[in-house]
């Protein structure tokens, strides 16, 4: 039975509240249409006509009379804004006008112009004054007094506020929406409960499903494992507590299947000093660049790792198609080592912060050092990708001594200062190049690969430079510290603020670094062919393994009488071997495939795989890995000429192509060896004239438009060492023809001519 009030429940035992006094339900007599009421020792009849149309009849609910539902501590002001505390003021006011005629509801203190006549307690009464209170705040307009909310009052309106003034003061006038009780779903019981966790683990198994796809599969759950009789919310519930617990689903599917793998930190973190927490995070560089091999526009990867205290850019890299495991801990590497100073930057981009003289600085790194802060990070925030949570990765945090923690899923704060890194990069640089792409698609211009004008090297030289000299001297307006709110601030400010009143601690890690970062390999010293890492055999006559043949290391636990070797997948020509004899040397061990003349293309762990896979689909069985040559240089692209190369090799090709030549030259940077001169960003895509440990000649990194002469060459090479092995002694020149033709013509001629 529906009422005024809403939904009457009229059944024996239950209440019903009539103009603020409650009644018992003590008989019903539905023949004639009436029910007993009683309230203590009165009982009175009423008729259900009469009760479901009074004006203030409402079912009080059983959980409150029997007094076991949830028990709530009595409101305050305090739970109130301070907007909502003005506008419970306000209502007072209209209300202690009407009851007393004074607004202050005080008669020996009224305000000036009170009693106003429509509301002098002496003239009128209560009735009097309430209906001209109706009447004014009709005429105050509709807007106004919705403010209040008192846009639609009425007598009965006012009596109420009265009544619930004298029962609990001011907080009784104010709006009841605002003191709703909050938290907690009673619809959702433990099975209901038990039902969308596994449809939650379910639906990051599938693709991506709809909400209402969901609640089917959470009616299935409840009604298979614990019966029809179990109640189920309606869809707008179960979607209410999705969002609270899961948070919104516009994520695409497969993030959300990285981020609920990993367990998220539930600390919350103040950061009060420069490396305490540094952001690491990638991001598709707006702008399209040109590849060093054939000078395609490519599309590069950003990675940036940012100080959250002093809002830094500590430390980057370009990458080509994606960065990998081995580039985010050489990035982290990079953050612990001062950046040098490069061809053409002055002396205002030098190292500027006090407390540490640059030439003591410069002593410890052997090299001038740049405007940018280098310090070893304590904890290192990541998103979700699966190049952060590699296993190589791992273990480079505890070579660091540095915590990797991804960050927390629905706590977008974790890396807002990164992602807002990227925004300013691209209004305030990228927008401004060659080949900018945009926001997305719809925002592209007409063809940004053909304005494509810097290469890769020019592109990392302009970003670092922008770094050194506008960001790091750039006022960072609401990111400026808790301790100085009204100051203005730079990066470099607050580093130098930072070691003024903590120090800095000058550590430049060791170039051995590089090698421990580097993923790790337990095989056996075999005493023919040297170790075999990934399908491939390194080192057969390199002497620092001759100790070490055939037999095991005193290694225990794991990788019992095993050798730790370490190789780069970006450059798989070397790997690398630390001697136990000496353990501050690292020695580099060739591919067995390699020519002893000269140098072939850098290839990585990919094309060593394809390498392998194509000798397998050739019914190749190579007796060494000098048979695997020919097939490597075909994958590298043979003897085809460069006028030919559009029509011999596709885009992607060429693109997988560059990539392996931009990871063979970031490879070669990331080895120690000696600092060479800094040279400009125009100069970066030279060849590198740092001679190898073990004497094979220079690198060359193999450059556009110079590849196809270099593979060239490198076949030519084979083919030579192949005839010379077939032919031991350089065979006597023939005799020349006039010589043989007059030898000839003399013995023709007869005995009598001779």
């Amino acid at each position: 039975m529906s009422s005024q009030a809403g939904l009457l429940e009229l059944s024996v035992g239950s209440v019903l509240r009539l103009d603020g006094v409650e009644w018992t339900v003590a008989a019903i007599e539905a023949q004639y249409g009436r029910v007993l009421l009683g309230a203590g020792e009165d009982e009175r009849w009423r008729s259900i006509r009469w009760l479901s149309h009074h004006r203030d009849c409402q079912s009080v609910p059983a959980e409150t009379e029997q007094g076991v539902g949830p028990v709530r501590q009595p409101a305050s002001m305090d739970d109130l804004t301070d907007y909502q505390r003005e506008v419970v003021r306000l209502r007072v006011a209209h209300l202690l006008e009407t009851e007393t005629g004074f607004r202050g509801g005080d008669p020996l203190r009224p305000e000036l112009g009170e009693p106003r006549p429509d509301y002098d307690p002496q003239n009128t009464t209560l009735g009097q004054r309430r209906r001209a209170k109706v009447a004014e705040l009709r005429e105050l307009g509709v807007d106004e007094a919705a403010l209040l909310g008192l846009g639609r009052v009425s007598e009965r309106t006012l009596k109420r506020m009265a009544a619930a003034w004298r029962e609990s003061g001011p907080i009784g006038c104010a709006d009841g929406r605002w003191l709703r009780a909050g938290g907690g779903h009673p619809s959702i019981t433990e099975e209901v409960r038990e039902a969308i966790f596994a449809v939650r683990t379910e639906s990051l198994h599938r693709s991506k499903m709809s909400m209402q796809a969901r609640c089917v599969q959470i009616n299935q759950y409840v009604a298979e494992k614990f019966g029809p009789h179990v109640h189920v919310p309606c869809y707008w519930t179960l979607r209410a507590v999705w969002l609270e617990w899961f948070g919104p689903s516009g994520t695409r599917q497969r993030y959300v299947r990285s981020a609920a793998a990993v367990d998220a930190s539930q600390a919350h973190v103040v950061v009060h000093r420069p490396g305490q927490v540094v952001a690491l995070d990638t991001t598709i560089l707006p702008v399209k660049v040109r590849d060093g091999v054939f000078g395609d526009p490519v599309s590069t990867h950003l990675t940036l790792a940012l100080d959250l205290f002093t809002h830094s850019v500590v430390g980057f890299r370009l990458t080509l198609v994606s960065d990998t495991s081995v580039d985010v801990a050489m990035l982290l590497r990079d953050v612990m080592m001062p950046l040098p100073m490069r061809e053409g930057w002055g002396p205002e981009m030098e190292w500027p912060y006090p407390g540490v003289p640059a030439d003591i600085v410069a002593s410890f790194a052997g090299y001038k050092v740049a405007a940018l802060p280098f310090f070893a990070p304590e904890t290192v925030t990541t998103d979700h990708g699966a190049v952060y949570k590699n296993h190589a990765l791992v273990d480079a945090q505890r070579v660091l001594g540095c915590n990797i923690l991804p960050a927390r899923t629905l706590r977008p704060q974790d890396k807002a200062a990164c992602e807002r890194a990227f925004g300013a990069l691209r209004s305030l640089l990228f927008e401004q190049l060659p080949g900018y792409t945009g926001v997305d698609v719809a925002d592209r211009g007409v063809d940004p690969e053909v304005d494509a004008v810097l290469t890769m090297a020019e592109m990392e030289h302009v970003i670092a430079t922008w770094l050194v000299r506008v960001w790091q001297s750039r006022r960072l307006g609401e990111h400026a510290p808790a301790w100085g709110p009204g100051e203005e601030h730079s990066p470099n400010t607050l580093f130098a603020a930072a070691m003024n009143q903590g120090g800095f601690a000058l550590q430049i890690p060791k170039p051995e670094l590089y090698y421990q970062l580097l993923p790790a390999h337990y095989v056996k010293i075999h005493g023919r062919r040297g170790v075999k890492i990934g399908g491939l055999w390194y080192g057969k006559s390199h002497p620092v393994l001759e100790p070490y043949r055939g037999k095991p290391s005193d290694r225990g636990g794991r990788h019992k009488g095993k050798w730790v070797i370490r190789s780069d997948r970006r450059d798989r020509r070397t790997v690398f071997f630390q001697d136990p004899a000496d353990p501050s040397a690292w020695h580099v061990l060739r591919w067995n495939g390699l020519p002893p003349e000269g140098e072939i293309p850098a290839f990585s762990d990919k094309t060593a795989e394809e390498l392998l896979r194509e000798a397998r689909v050739c019914g190749l069985s190579p007796q060494s890995d000098a048979d695997l040559l020919p097939v490597l240089l075909k994958l590298l692209g043979g003897l085809v000429p460069v006028e030919q190369w559009p029509t011999q090799l596709g885009k992607k090709a060429k693109k997988e192509r560059a990539r392996e030549v931009a990871q063979s030259d970031q490879a070669e940077s990331d080895r120690p060896g000696p600092v060479p001169a800094p040279r400009s960003g125009l100069d970066l895509a030279g060849a590198d004239d740092r001679p190898r440990e073990d004497g094979g000649g220079r690198v060359v990194p193999l450059r556009w438009p110079d590849r196809a002469g270099e593979v060239g060459d490198a076949v030519d090479v084979e083919r030579r060492r192949r005839r010379e092995q077939a032919v031991r002694q350089r065979p006597a020149p023939p005799e020349r023809l006039g010589d043989r033709l007059r030898r000839t013509s003399f013995l023709l001629l007869p005995e009598e001519d001779q």
